[in-house]
């Protein structure tokens, strides 16, 4: 059985764990995740009356755990990037499934239902905006997933060729990596009613998602690129900054997970909607009902 020193596993004073600041038992098994921390509080509107069990934050880390017409939840804030995502994704794993108190693994694993809500810019023309876009494969171009063995073994590696082919995709940039959410928690959250694509998550928010200010892109062409591109059927749908790393290492851990955001830029035909939170409140109360 797997032992974590404390250089690799920290623990604060308190018994929380380092980045969150979350104690193992305010953890619940459904957890939805959202990049702004300031999305928490909204989300825990919803939540029943006196349900609230802590309200935590560190940074750009922000938890409420409490419950949605009796179901457990804990909202937690990542911030942006994969980057964040690989830290809230570590830790909530080891809440769930290391002993704090002995340092080891568990030998009785939780697995935790993982939902994302975002928002996203959609990459073709019959993506409206508002659309509810759930991301049934990830195309993580951070890199992440690299860092960690048996990256093949859970990605789609001739989805990953045949993009790199066809973008003509910088050599110096980081492979892009193809991963699946989880299928029973996509049907249980996209029932008939919610679109299904591939989603980029892009490193960044200019120059990886084909903006260009002040300095020229290395494939000027991308986006062009990317919307033609199609593979077995499938096509690219949207760009949003998460999801992959969340959908890649549930599966390395062994969670289900998925990422679902709202199109608030249209990228195709360069249109854009700042007032989209009442939308967002409407995806958000859909997913406590589903999840």
């Amino acid at each position: 059985m797997k032992t974590f020193p404390a250089s690799q596993l920290i623990i604060n004073a308190d018994g929380s764990a380092f980045h969150l600041h979350l104690k193992p038992e305010f953890l619940a098994d459904k957890v939805i995740l959202v990049g702004d921390q300031d999305r928490v509080n909204m989300v825990a509107s919803f939540f029943d009356e006196g349900s609230i069990e802590c309200d935590v934050q560190s940074r750009e880390f922000h938890t409420i755990t409490g419950k949605f017409q009796g179901k457990r939840i804990s909202c937690i804030s990542t911030g942006i990037g994969t980057d964040n995502c690989d830290i809230v994704m570590n830790e909530i794993d080891a809440l769930a499934n290391i002993d704090f108190a002995t340092r080891t693994e568990k030998a009785e694993k939780r697995q935790l239902d993982i939902v994302r809500i975002g928002t996203c810019g959609g990459m073709q023309e019959d993506i409206p905006l508002g659309t509810f876009l759930v991301s049934q494969k990830s195309i993580g171009f951070d890199g992440v997933l690299s860092f960690y063995k048996d990256r093949d073994k859970i990605a789609d590696l001739g989805f990953e060729k045949a993009l790199v082919d066809f973008i003509g995709y910088p050599k110096k940039a980081a492979v892009p990596y193809v991963v699946a959410a989880n299928p029973e928690l996509v049907d249980r959250i996209a029932k008939d009613d919610m679109m299904r694509g591939c989603t980029i998550a892009a490193n960044g928010f200019y120059g990886p998602q084909g903006r260009v200010l002040r300095v020229d892109l290395a494939v000027p062409d991308i986006n062009e690129k990317i919307t033609a591109f199609r593979y077995e059927g499938q096509r690219i749908t949207n760009y949003e900054m998460e999801g992959s790393c969340i959908a890649g290492l549930a599966l390395h851990m062994g969670h289900r997970a998925m990422t679902v955001c709202c199109v608030i830029a249209q990228r195709k035909i360069e249109a854009a909607n700042t007032d989209y939170k009442p939308r967002i409140k409407e995806l958000v109360r859909t997913v406590l009902e589903r999840i």
